[in-house]
């Protein structure tokens, strides 16, 4: 049975077959896991999670960098099997495993720095107090992964929420099980309980997880299933962090060098099959430098075939439903006035997407609103970067960014309305652990990598101890009047000389 065939029988089948996109072929086979499997996988997650959360900082991170060290010596082999589910190229699938094995380093080692028990001012009022801030584990999280960035992505949660102590139960993409298996198999190997574990299937035992009882959800993918997982979770008021897709802008001014803009657009457009939620989708460039950035940007693009050789820089599209999309927009564009120079409708095959460049396109066009998810790019001419930073904010996503600028690359990052923004460079951030990842608007909330993506799987513990004695007792209800008057004149005191604020 394919993933096409299990995904329309799934409430009857108890397997499903995960395939080489590149040639159809069987990866591997899958079990279907039911809503009560779903349960019974988080009732069991949160026994191991009370043992992990028993341990120290130190002993999850000996734990944790030693599944580092399994992982980066077999890392040919995780490779391998990302290249086999995903169809992109080894090196892609190495550059994946390579940058989730830093993250997961850097999560190992600074969750104690970042967590711990730490003491902050009590303030004057409170001097008779001192103030803790700590941060406990939430227990089970769930973590709902994504196809196009099967190990990168989905680790991003997983790292973190363990580093912080929690256990997790993971659900990966249909077109993904294997390498999610192989995770959780040399988690247990390393450590010899399964505080990570898997569970595997479709929309519905997605669903299963969000209402089984986890304490947290991380879900990566499209807005519409953020919705539906935001509205499962709803019902158990189980809170979820979430991360939905881009529309990512890549602006060139005056002043950038346009060899290197070009070569960030191209591969920010193109590399993983332009299935990369962070990647570039909309290039906006100023008009002292459009002709040069296009001839440049032209040149590369067409540099670049897709084909079914190992030799290929581009993959297959691996969810073969995207094709549709990516034709769709592609065709929109051109139907509304838009141009190709590089590729076009002709350029989306059977499995593979050639390069494409559009300009010209109207920005309310779908290739310019909505998310294309192929190795597609629309190029526009503005007349100053007041404008690009306009048009860069004008749709409903924000999640990644890109500025080519030498003098202004920072102020222009600033304006633009995104959760991560790479100056001369591209998707740079992402790379980077001590960053956070994530989006606002259609783009998702909440935060994954460093002490932001730490905290997100946690809860704020506050802890007020007396030292001594107050001066001035106030929660009682042998409070007197007197007790009220020095209120009044401390709070007085400590506040009331404010600035005025003028009028007119």
């Amino acid at each position: 049975m394919t993933a096409t065939e299990a995904r329309a029988d799934a409430g009857q089948a108890t397997t499903f077959e995960s395939l080489d996109p590149r040639t159809g072929d069987v990866v591997g086979t899958h079990p279907v896991h039911t809503a009560d499997e779903v349960r019974a996988a988080v009732a069991r997650a949160r026994e191991e999670a009370a043992w992990w959360k028993g341990l120290s900082f130190d002993e999850r991170e000996k734990h944790l960098q030693a599944w580092k060290g399994v992982m980066t010596r077999r890392l040919a082999q995780l490779a391998g099997l990302m290249h086999r589910e995903t169809g992109k190229p080894h090196s892609d699938a190495m550059l994946e495993a390579a940058l989730a094995v830093d993250h997961l380093s850097w999560a190992a080692s600074h969750a104690g720095k970042v967590l711990r028990r730490r003491k902050v001012p009590s303030g004057l009022l409170m001097a008779n107090q001192a103030a803790y801030v700590e941060y406990q584990p939430l227990g089970v999280v769930g973590v709902i992964g994504p196809w196009n960035y099967p190990v990168f992505t989905p680790m991003g949660s997983i790292a973190y929420a363990l580093a912080a102590g929690n256990a997790v139960v993971f659900k990966p993409s249909e077109y993904t099980p294997g390498v999610a298996e192989w995770l959780a198999r040399t988690f247990l190997e390393t450590v010899g309980r399964p505080v990570l574990s898997v569970v595997t299937g479709f929309g519905e035992t997605g669903h299963a997880l969000c209402t089984a009882g986890v304490d947290k959800v991380a879900f990566t993918g499209s807005p519409a299933t953020g919705r539906k997982v935001m509205a499962a979770c709803a019902e158990t008021l189980t809170p979820v962090v979430i991360e939905a897709g881009g529309k990512d802008p890549l602006l060139v001014d005056e002043d950038a060098d346009v060899e290197a803009a070009a070569d960030a657009a191209i591969w920010g457009a193109c590399s993983n099959a332009g299935q990369t939620c962070a990647g570039v989708e909309r290039v906006y460039v100023h008009e002292r430098v459009y002709d040069e950035f296009l001839a440049t940007l032209t040149d590369k693009a067409r540099a670049i075939t897709a084909h079914e050789g190992p030799d290929s820089q581009i993959g297959p599209i691996t969810m073969p439903r995207q094709l549709d999309v990516i034709k769709a927009h592609i065709t929109d564009a051109l139907i509304r006035g838009g141009r190709a120079v590089v590729g076009g409708a002709d350029a989306v095959g059977a499995r593979f997407v050639q390069p494409t460049v559009l300009v010209d396109v109207p920005e309310d066009s779908e290739a310019v609103q909505h998310e294309t998810f192929g190795p597609t790019v629309t190029v526009r001419k503005v007349r100053d970067m007041d404008e690009a930073v306009e048009l860069a904010n004008a749709t409903r996503y924000g999640l990644g960014s890109t500025v080519f600028s030498k003098a202004r690359g920072m102020e222009l990052a600033s304006r633009i309305r995104s959760g991560m923004t790479a100056v001369n460079g591209v998707i740079t951030f992402a790379g980077i652990p001590s960053l956070p990842f994530g989006g606002v608007g259609d783009s998702g909330f909440g935060r994954i990598h460093g002490p932001d993506g730490l905290k997100e799987f946690t809860f704020a513990k506050a802890i007020a101890r007396q030292r001594f004695k107050p001066l001035l007792a106030l929660t009682t209800f042998d409070r007197t009047e007197k007790a009220d008057r020095q209120l009044a004149s401390i709070i007085t005191m400590l506040h009331g000389r404010g600035t005025t604020i003028p009028k007119g």
